[in-house]
C-alpha cells in the first residue's frame, strides 16, 4: 500500500530480490464520484438488462435495426432463412408423433380441468402456432399440463362449481388464461424474469411431486367410475370419497382402466430401456384411445356403467373474446388464479426450454419465453383455449423424435386441424377410464424421487423445502403447498442476508495465504492479531447482528489468549471481499465497532473493502476516521503490518492515563 511507506514498512523481498507482493506497494482507492442518477441507471441495467439484448441494435442503419426488432419479437424470421428440407422432414415426423400425444393428453388435461373435453384440442391448435412465430426454443411442445389443469379446477371450482354454472365457470377461465398471458407478457417486456426465480429447483420439485400425487389420486374417479366425486385436492377428503363410495365401485371400469395404465407404463418402459424406440411410448396414448373406443363401440360398455366422453363438435376453434369476464364479481379470483398459475406454467416451461437447449448447446432467452408464452395465452383465451406452456413429457418426446425447429410445433397444430375439422365424432365412444389411465401415467414420471433423496444427501434444508411443498399439496391445497415452499424459500434468502457468515481466519503454512481455520486446521494463528471474514454485503438486516457476533469472536480469542498466556489480542483485521454493497446502519456499525475496539486498546484494520464500500466510507467520512493508513488491499498486507507494529511500536501511556498503543520508538 503506497501510504504504508510514510509508516516505514518494509517490502516483502525475498531471497533472489523479487517482490512477494508485499506491503508498501499497493494503496486502497477510494474509485471516483458517480452523478446518483448515472448509478441510478447502471443499477437498473444490471437489474433488468443483464443480458445487453440492445447491443445487436448499436451501430445499425434504420432499416437494419428494424429488421432485428422484428426478429427479436419473432425468431421465426431469423432462423426462418435457413430452414431447409433436411429440417422439415425431421420437424414432420417430430410434430406427428407430439401430435399423437397432445390428442389423448388435451382432452385428458380439460377433463381434469373440469372443462368440456374438446378445449383441449382447441388449445393444442391456436397456441403452438402463437409459440412456432415468437418463441426460442427449438424443442418445446407447446399445450396443456395436468398440474396448471388441476391448479385452475381447484382455484376456480372453489368460487364457481362447474357442474351447477358450467357457463360461468368456462368463461372465468378464460378470464383467467387472459390474466395470465397478461401477467407473462408484462414480465418478458419489463424484464422481470427473476420474480420467477423465487421458485427454487427444490420448491419445483416438491410441488410438482405433491401436484402429481393429487391429479392420480383424482383419477379414482374414473378407474373406479364413480359419479359423484370431492372438488377438493387433499389426499384425506380424496380418499374419504373414494372409501364412503364403495358400494358404487364399477369392477369393468377398474378392469379396463388397470389394463390400460399396464399397457402404458409397460411401453414407457420399453422407450427408457431403448431409446430408439421413442415412438412407443410416445403413441401408446392415442393407441389407448383408439383401442379403448373400439373395445366400448363393440361390447357397448357405456350401458354397463363404463363412462364416454360423448358427442365432441367439429370445427375449429370458435371465438371466446366476448366470453372474458371482466365486469364479474369473481373477477378477482380470475386475476388470483391467472397469476398463480402463470408462475408455475412460466417455471415449468422455462425450465424444460433451458434443459433440452442445454443438451444441444443453444441458449434461449427467458424474457422472450415469456413474451411468448403471453402472447400464446392471451390470444388462446380469446380463442376458446385455456392455459398453455411448454410440457415436459410432450417436450421430451419432441426432443427425441429428432425435431430441429419450432416447425414441429406448427405440424402438430395442423394435425390436431384435422382432428378438429374430421375426426372429433370418432371420439364418441372414448371412455373416459382410458384418459384417467393416461393422466396416471404421465403424472408418474413428475414425481422424482430420487431429486429428493439428492437433495437430501445435498442440502438438508432444500430437503425441508421440498417436502413442505409436497406435503402442503397433498394434505392442504395447491396454493398452500405453493405458499408454504416459496415462504421457506425466501426465508433461507433472508436468513442468509440477515445472518452471514463470519468466519475466523489463519495463514496457510509457507503462504501469504488466509483461510477458514475450521475447513483448514493445519492453519497458523497470527499471534496478537484476530482476522474476520465478513460473508456478504452490509445492510440495516444484519448490521446489529454483526456488531455483537463481531465482539463475541473478540471475546473469545481474548479468553483464549488469556487461557494460553499467549500475547495479547492487539489488532482486529476485517476482510471485506466478500462485502459487496454497505449503507448507512453499516456505516454506523463500524463506527460503533471502531469505538469499542478503542475502549478496549484494540485497533480496527478493513483490508480489501471494493468500491462501493470504499465510496460511502469515504463520503461518510469513516475512512478520515479510522486513518486510511489502516486500510489494505489484501489480508496479508494488513497482517505484514501489524506483525511490523507489534515489533517496532511499545504502549506509551498517554496524559490522562490510558495505554495508548502502536506508539513508533523508532
Amino acid at each position: 500500500m503506497g501510504n504504508a511507506d510514510n509508516y516505514g514498512y518494509p517490502s516483502m523481498m525475498n531471497n533472489n530480490g523479487e517482490n512477494r507482493g508485499g506491503i508498501g506497494i499497493h494503496r486502497v482507492e477510494i474509485p471516483p464520484a458517480q452523478p446518483f442518477f448515472k448509478s441510478l441507471k447502471n443499477t437498473l441495467k444490471e437489474t433488468l438488462f443483464p443480458d445487453d439484448p440492445l447491443k445487436q441494435f448499436k451501430n445499425q442503419t434504420p432499416f437494419k435495426k428494424f429488421i432485428l426488432g422484428v426478429q427479436y419479437f419473432f425468431p421465426i424470421f431469423e432462423w426462418g432463412s435457413r430452414y431447409n428440407f433436411g429440417f422439415f422432414k425431421s420437424d414432420l415426423i417430430a410434430g406427428i408423433t407430439i401430435a399423437s400425444l397432445a390428442i389423448p393428453q388435451g382432452i385428458s388435461y380439460a377433463k381434469l380441468g373440469n372443462l368440456p373435453p374438446i378445449l383441449g384440442l382447441y388449445s393444442s391448435f391456436i397456441p403452438p402456432l402463437v409459440y412456432a412465430l415468437m418463441g426460442s426454443s427449438r424443442d418445446l411442445a407447446v399445450g396443456t399440463v395436468a398440474v396448471g389443469s388441476l391448479l385452475m379446477a381447484s382455484m376456480l371450482g372453489a368460487e364457481v362449481n362447474p357442474t351447477e354454472n358450467p357457463t360461468l365457470y368456462l368463461h372465468l377461465a378464460f378470464t383467467a388464461t387472459f390474466f395470465t398471458g397478461l401477467f407473462e407478457l408484462a414480465l418478458g417486456f419489463f424484464r422481470l424474469g427473476f420474480i420467477v426465480d423465487f421458485l427454487s429447483h427444490a420448491t419445483i420439485v416438491g410441488f410438482m411431486g405433491g401436484a402429481a400425487t393429487v391429479v392420480i389420486l383424482q383419477q379414482l374417479k374414473g378407474i373406479l367410475g364413480l359419479e359423484h366425486f370431492t372438488h377438493a385436492t387433499d389426499v384425506v377428503s380424496v380418499l374419504r370419497s373414494v372409501f364412503s363410495q364403495t358400494h358404487q365401485w364399477r369392477w369393468e371400469s377398474a378392469v379396463l382402466g388397470l389394463c390400460f395404465l399396464f399397457y402404458l407404463m409397460l411401453a414407457k418402459f420399453l422407450s427408457q430401456k431403448r431409446p430408439k424406440l421413442f415412438w412407443v411410448s410416445a403413441m401408446a396414448p392415442l393407441t389407448s384411445v383408439i383401442l379403448g373406443t373400439i373395445l366400448v363401440y363393440i361390447t357397448h360398455a357405456e350401458k354397463h356403467g363404463v363412462a364416454v366422453i360423448g358427442e365432441l363438435k367439429k370445427g375449429i376453434n370458435p371465438l371466446s373474446i366476448m366470453d372474458l369476464s371482466f365486469g364479474s364479481k369473481y373477477m378477482t379470483t380470475a386475476i388470483k388464479t391467472g397469476i398463480i398459475t402463470g408462475v408455475i406454467a412460466l417455471a415449468e416451461g422455462i425450465a424444460v426450454g433451458r434443459s433440452f437447449a442445454m443438451f444441444k448447446n443453444y441458449h434461449i432467452d427467458g424474457n422472450k419465453e415469456m413474451i411468448a408464452f403471453g402472447m400464446m395465452n392471451i390470444v388462446g383465451s380469446c380463442t376458446s383455449c385455456y392455459l398453455t406452456t411448454g410440457p415436459f413429457s410432450r417436450s421430451a418426446v419432441n426432443f427425441n423424435a429428432g425435431c430441429k425447429t419450432a416447425v414441429s410445433n406448427i405440424i402438430m397444430a395442423l394435425a390436431v386441424m384435422v382432428t378438429l375439422l374430421l375426426l372429433t365424432p370418432l371420439f364418441h365412444f372414448t371412455p373416459l377410464v382410458v384418459l384417467s389411465s393416461i393422466i396416471i401415467a404421465a403424472m408418474l414420471g413428475l414425481i422424482d424421487y430420487n431429486a429428493a433423496i439428492h437433495l437430501w444427501h445435498v442440502d438438508k434444508f432444500d430437503f425441508l423445502v421440498c417436502m413442505s411443498a409436497y406435503i402442503g399439496v397433498v394434505f392442504g391445497s395447491i396454493e398452500i403447498g405453493l405458499v408454504m415452499a416459496v415462504g421457506l424459500s425466501v426465508l433461507r434468502v433472508l436468513l442468509s442476508v440477515a445472518r452471514p457468515r463470519t468466519l475466523v481466519l489463519g495463514n496457510i503454512p509457507n503462504s501469504m495465504i488466509y483461510r477458514n481455520v475450521e475447513q483448514y486446521p493445519n492453519t497458523n494463528n497470527v499471534p496478537g492479531v484476530l482476522i474476520l471474514d465478513i460473508g456478504a454485503s452490509i445492510y440495516f438486516t444484519n448490521s446489529s447482528y454483526l456488531r455483537e457476533r463481531i465482539s463475541r469472536w473478540i471475546d473469545d480469542e481474548e479468553d483464549k489468549l488469556k487461557s494460553s498466556g499467549e500475547t495479547t489480542l492487539q489488532y482486529v483485521i476485517l476482510d471485506m471481499g466478500a462485502v459487496g454493497n454497505i449503507d448507512t446502519s453499516g456505516i454506523s456499525m463500524f463506527e460503533e465497532v471502531k469505538k469499542n475496539l478503542d475502549r478496549r486498546d484494540l485497533k480496527l484494520v478493513l483490508a480489501n473493502p471494493g468500491a462501493e464500500v470504499m465510496k460511502k466510507l469515504n463520503k461518510s467520512k469513516f475512512i478520515e476516521t479510522l486513518g486510511q493508513e489502516w486500510m489494505f488491499l489484501a489480508v496479508g498486507e494488513a497482517v505484514e503490518a501489524c506483525n511490523f507494529m507489534l515489533h517496532s511500536c511499545k504502549p506509551k501511556s498517554s496524559e490522562d492515563g490510558s495505554s495508548q498503543k502502536w506508539s513508533n520508538n523508532a
